[in-house]
């Protein structure tokens, strides 16, 4: 029974989560096998909806009951977490200095809360002392370093009382226990090596003849591995996706091709992207530094605090035939990145061109081109994406100077 109500906040590091951001609230994106909403959902045995930006809200709408539990959207459930939570009585909320974790409220507090910003009507609990159980995602990097102990977590969430499709005759396993192949998944002479960690194949997916896959990893619902791929661990392959080549710890997160040869490592590609043929990412610097990336918040390079990240890619991106990405590249929504040489490491959305130099992308091109795409899919472009698109176009690209 899917009773409780759950409605998932995003804060402010919402702006830090960017690109992948522009086009979902924090609880919709992807890490390990689920969503963010899709593992509360889970744990809580209930629905989930989202509090996030306006412009997102009629694809994302809210929906409030006279019992909800309020969770912030970028916080990775656990059982202690879940246990916590859980506990909450009406009127409670979990703290962590004054930020809000987590509540559990009728509609009169609800309203109240949302109204007022005022998290003291609630009877406040400090969770500063179980933050060693608490983790949060706070930047689009964060996605591909949780990835493979959230898949660990989702995999025992997922097959928990389930029974596994036989593996296929012809198939090479390395401890064959930790993999589970839904119903309708085709494995064709691959190796799936689950030492390391479990290998989850969903519904109506596809490891071509010839791959070698090493667990962590999760091939999700209708997605392809073509032959002859390489995919190291902490791998999610997200719904709809066809992807080729080397891959290592890195995160589609729904509809988009990796389709030939190249190598992506320790990267995060939102949907409806196309990595051209031979499209490389590099994840490490020549001097082993640490790698810095842009924040769209402070408006400038970070560090991740890590050697290696490699492309951060928003929705409706694509590369070229050929492309080369430096490492920690991010590039925004709908752009279109081809060309010799290296482009700069953040290419803003609605760009058009590589190393050369940038142009902006006209907008109902690019949308043409996305109803083209996504028709392939048997996707319509709904109006509410449309307005979504159109949205990030006039806030970003109409607002910069430089192009050249």
């Amino acid at each position: 029974m899917m009773n409780n109500n759950i409605i998932l906040f995003d804060d402010d590091v919402w702006e830090d989560l960017l690109p992948i951001t522009f086009t979902r609230p924090i609880a919709d994106i992807r890490v390990g096998i689920l969503t963010i909403k899709e593992k509360w959902e889970l744990h809580l045995k209930g629905r989930g909806s989202y509090i996030t930006q306006d412009y997102l809200s009629d694809k994302f709408p809210i929906r409030i009951s006279n019992d909800n539990y309020v969770i912030n959207s970028r916080l990775l459930p656990n059982k202690k977490v879940v246990e916590l939570i859980s506990s909450l009585e009406l009127n409670e909320a979990f703290l962590i200095d004054d930020m809000l974790v987590a509540a559990r409220m009728n509609k009169t507090q609800f309203d109240s809360l949302v109204s007022n910003d005022d998290i003291k009507e609630l009877n406040g609990i400090n969770l500063s002392k179980h933050n060693q159980h608490l983790e949060f995602i706070s930047r689009p990097h964060h996605i591909f370093q949780r990835n493979g102990e959230e898949i660990k977590k989702d995999y025992k969430l997922l097959t928990s009382g389930k029974t596994s499709q036989p593996i296929p005759e012809g198939t090479l396993t390395v401890n064959p226990q930790e993999i589970f192949i839904e119903a309708g998944a085709k494995v064709t002479f691959a190796t799936l090596n689950a030492s390391k960690g479990p290998i989850y194949i969903g519904r109506d997916a596809e490891i071509m003849e010839g791959s070698n896959i090493r667990g962590p990893f999760a091939l999700c619902e209708s997605s392809y591995v073509k032959m002859g791929a390489k995919i190291y661990g902490d791998t999610t392959i997200g719904p709809h996706c066809k992807v080729g080549g080397e891959v290592g710890n890195s995160v589609f997160i729904g509809y988009s091709n990796k389709g030939h040869d190249g190598y992506l490592g320790n990267a995060v590609i939102g949907e409806w992207c196309n990595l051209g043929a031979d499209t490389n990412s590099s994840n490490l610097k020549n001097n082993y530094a640490d790698v810095r990336v842009w924040n769209y918040r402070s408006k400038r390079f970070e560090t991740t605090e890590s050697q290696f990240c490699g492309l951060i890619m928003g929705d409706h991106s694509k590369s070229g035939i050929n492309t080369m990405f430096n490492t920690g590249t991010v590039v925004g929504v709908g752009s279109n990145v081809y060309g010799s040489g290296f482009p700069r490491t953040f290419i803003p959305s609605y760009a058009w061109g590589g190393a050369s130099g940038y142009i902006t992308h006209r907008i109902n091109k690019m949308l043409e081109v996305a109803e083209l795409v996504m028709t392939r899919r048997s996707v319509t472009l709904d109006p509410k994406d449309r307005i979504i698109l159109e949205h990030i176009f006039h806030t970003t690209a109409l607002s910069r100077n430089w192009e050249k």
